[in-house]
């Protein structure tokens, strides 16, 4: 089952506050975006955080799981949580913080 890209839309308008926040579509799927720092991963209509020590802490008690088969463990927040914009925004805007910036690739020479 494919994610809705409402609910990709969704998920953005109730983070924006942190932002610069922005979604990618990728493997079929949705990869979102704070500060260029992959924070989270929409698969299957569900959002996945990366956990974080802070972040664990802020969302208190959470279930973990898998994205898609092979990827590591997220926190997986719960649909009741989305509409609730202050706390997702300050899960993501600690998430972002405890994230290392990601690794430039370097560039093909032609």
């Amino acid at each position: 089952m494919a994610t809705k890209q409402s609910t990709v839309d969704f998920i953005i308008e109730q983070i924006a506050a942190v932002g610069d926040v922005r979604a990618k579509r990728m493997f079929g799927e949705y990869g979102i975006f704070c500060a260029e720092k992959m924070v989270a991963l929409v698969c299957d209509d569900q959002l996945y955080v990366k956990p974080t020590e802070r972040g664990r802490e802020f969302a208190g008690a959470c279930d973990e799981a898998s994205p898609y088969p092979g990827a590591k463990p997220c926190l997986l927040i719960s649909g009741e949580r989305w509409d609730n914009r202050d706390w997702m925004s300050e899960l993501i805007r600690v998430t972002a913080a405890d994230l290392p910036m990601p690794k430039l690739k370097p560039r093909k020479l032609k």
